[in-house]
């Protein structure tokens, strides 16, 4: 099979909407427009049932036990913020400490830090080198006036899958309500918020090769009932917890993705591991200094983050960009790089984790592009340290 370039393998960033939902959301552009709060004429009626399959669809899904517990935003960041700012508006009379980690996704940190200006305390407990959280320093961090633990279920850019069950009962225990952002996990292994005993869960619908533009946070209805301030007012949608139009088109693709995800995840991830393992091991057994980052099991399938020595992840980006489309641990802020926060929070040195580069593979990755991606990586990397000043001690003998 000819490969088409650029390659695509950023999918931990976004995947290609699958042609099964595409064509299932078309007619809801056209000739079933209908806005699912007109509940007067057919057009209406018809939306609604709609969005109301859709909220089935991801209901089953993520395991909980009623539809209405579905709550559709614009997205995974619109999610976490009405997750972590809606908590703190409404338990304030309960508590002002919220406790997280160091390697939650911008929107989670950022949330964090904006309510911590408000004068709200929070936490960010520490990971240890293989990217897991230590349910004991969760525990040792949460207090009488914690109301809220959010922890990530799967990291954006080193896929650790953290411990969600214990931490899950952990906040249980203590009374305490627990959001997870399952972002990345969600659609690629198995979530079950009522097994796991999960309060709120954000998800975004492309990340599941659904649209871009929608997204869910799952509100538990009881034991406990979670109460949240809304971010949005006007016209009392979603429970009264996000006003505006549920873009049905948008619903009804991310409904049809989860669904057909939650139908082909076990052969799925197991065809993604075999593929990444594969990726891993090209580059690993030809490159010398080459590290993996995060952990080597309990990551997600799809997922490979590695650290090149002496050579710039960014550089390695520029030197495969017309072949394929990858993404580095560093971030340009103001024309300066930083090192990834997530690499360096493995307790990683700041030249790892400027040398990070993530590749993450998808539903239509074939085996071919892998081998490519592999085979030139490592030629890439090699012309690097050929050109670099960073490798001479370590080309030359010792002695």
């Amino acid at each position: 099979m000819a490969v088409k370039f650029p390659i695509f393998m950023d999918a931990q960033s976004t995947t290609p909407v699958d042609p099964r939902v595409l064509a299932a959301m078309l007619p809801y552009f056209t000739e079933r427009f209908g806005h699912p709060a007109s509940r007067t004429h057919p057009y209406g009626w018809d939306a609604e049932r709609a969005v109301e399959r859709a909220r089935e669809q991801i209901a089953r899904l993520i395991g909980a036990r009623d539809p209405r517990e579905i709550v559709f935003t614009s997205g995974g960041t619109e999610s976490i913020n009405l997750a972590l700012k809606g908590v703190a508006d409404a338990y304030r009379d309960r508590g002002d400490h919220i406790v997280t980690t160091v390697i939650e996704q911008r929107a989670g940190l950022d949330v964090a830090r904006r309510l911590e200006r408000q004068g709200l305390r929070v936490t960010y407990v520490p990971v240890g080198p293989d990217g897991l959280v230590d349910p004991a320093a969760i525990r040792a961090a949460l207090t009488d006036r914690t109301i809220l633990l959010s922890v990530m279920f799967a990291n954006n850019e080193i896929g650790t899958i953290q411990a969600i069950a214990a931490l899950g009962r952990l906040a249980k225990d203590r009374g305490i309500l627990f959001h997870t952002d399952a972002t990345q996990a969600v659609g690629k292994i198995p979530v079950d918020v009522e097994a796991m005993g999960v309060d709120l869960l954000s998800a975004t619908a492309h990340l599941v090769y659904g649209p871009k533009g929608v997204g869910t946070l799952y509100v538990r209805g009881k034991d406990p009932r979670v109460r949240l301030q809304p971010l949005i007012d006007g016209g009392g949608h979603e429970r009264g917890l996000r006003a505006g139009t549920i873009p049905v088109p948008l619903a009804v693709g991310f409904g049809l993705a989860a669904e057909l995800c939650g139908q082909a995840m076990a052969e799925e991830g197991l065809r993604l591991a075999r593929l990444r393992n594969r990726l891993q091991e090209l580059i690993l057994s030809a490159v010398e200094d080459a590290q993996l980052n995060g952990h080597p099991e309990h990551r997600l399938p799809h997922g490979l983050n590695l650290s090149f020595a002496h050579v710039e992840g960014e550089s390695v980006l520029l030197g495969l960009n017309r072949e394929a489309a990858l993404a580095s641990g560093s971030a340009c802020t103001s024309a300066t790089l930083e090192p990834s926060y997530v690499v360096a929070a493995l307790g990683a040195s700041a030249e790892r984790a400027h040398s990070s580069v993530r590749f993450s593979l998808h539903r239509f990755t074939t085996e071919e592009e892998v081998e490519h991606v592999g085979r030139r990586t490592v030629e890439v990397v090699r012309r690097l340290r050929e050109m670099s000043p960073l490798c001479e001690p370590a080309r030359k003998p010792p002695g």
